[in-house]
């Protein structure tokens, strides 16, 4: 925990979710309103660099001395936090199918389990109930057409979620630190600006629309292969804010 400053404001910006990537591992704050943030250390299980390595004070001390300098500082007992509070494994379940002739229907993590990165878990699991209650109401008592129904209809939207959800992982451990990444996402949020009907990014679509996960995943995918181009134009370091580069994207949509 990173406690608030003695007037109970915030030792960071409030407004912003906190990412410290490093690679394979990466290191979060995320504000309260009570001041304080609460911070979770994303680091594997097993290797060099990895939870087994780190079992006592000292280690996990030299740990965030060596990865994080710049933050130790300002979270409250750090050692001792970090010892007493559990780890947890975070996995992707796909299975298929969700349904046995119409007795049951698996819903939510118990059919598609997902990692917590695009903080669409307990959607997803509302999305299968919405499905479910349509197609009650569509086809009655008919459970065996309802089950086979809402299962070919949630499955490929789940999977989408998945691959959604384990991407921005990627691009939050590793992306992040890169400063043509970067770059990238300013040249999507000035276009989507000025022309929101054409350009909605993929993280948008899934957060603030009722559109399927499978959509925003292929026009996610479409999006990125639009944007790499444009990023190969040489010196779009110069020119990422100019009218040409909103024709260059214009032009491929």
């Amino acid at each position: 925990t990173i406690p608030a400053n003695e007037d109970g404001t915030h030792k960071l910006d409030k407004n912003s979710f906190h990412i410290w990537p490093r690679g394979k591992f990466m290191f979060i704050a995320m504000p309260n309103l009570d001041g304080s943030f609460t911070c979770t250390l994303f680091l594997p299980f097993e290797g060099e660099v990895s939870f087994e390595n780190l079992k006592t004070k000292e280690e996990a001390r030299d740990f965030f001395k060596t990865y994080f300098p710049n933050v130790m500082q300002d979270i409250e007992n750090l050692t001792g936090d970090f010892l007493s509070n559990p780890t947890s494994a975070m996995v992707t379940m796909k299975c298929f199918p969700w349904t046995y002739w119409d007795k049951v229907a698996l819903v939510g993590d118990s059919a598609h389990a997902i990692v917590p990165f695009y903080g669409q878990g307990m959607n997803a699991g509302f999305e299968d109930i919405y499905v479910l209650d349509q197609l009650i109401h569509e086809l009655g008592d008919d459970w065996e057409t309802i089950f086979k129904t809402y299962e070919k209809q949630r499955k490929p939207n789940a999977d989408a979620i998945a691959e959604l959800s384990y991407r921005n992982f990627m691009e939050m451990s590793s992306k992040t630190a890169d400063p043509m990444f970067l770059l990238q996402k300013k040249i999507e949020k000035r276009f989507s600006a000025k022309y929101p009907e054409k350009w909605i990014p993929a993280y948008s679509r899934v957060t603030f629309s009722d559109r399927p996960y499978v959509e925003a995943l292929e026009i996610g995918d479409r999006q990125e292969a639009i944007m790499k181009e444009i990023m190969a134009h040489p010196g779009i370091e110069e020119v990422w804010d100019s009218e040409m580069v909103e024709k260059m994207i214009l032009e491929r949509l």
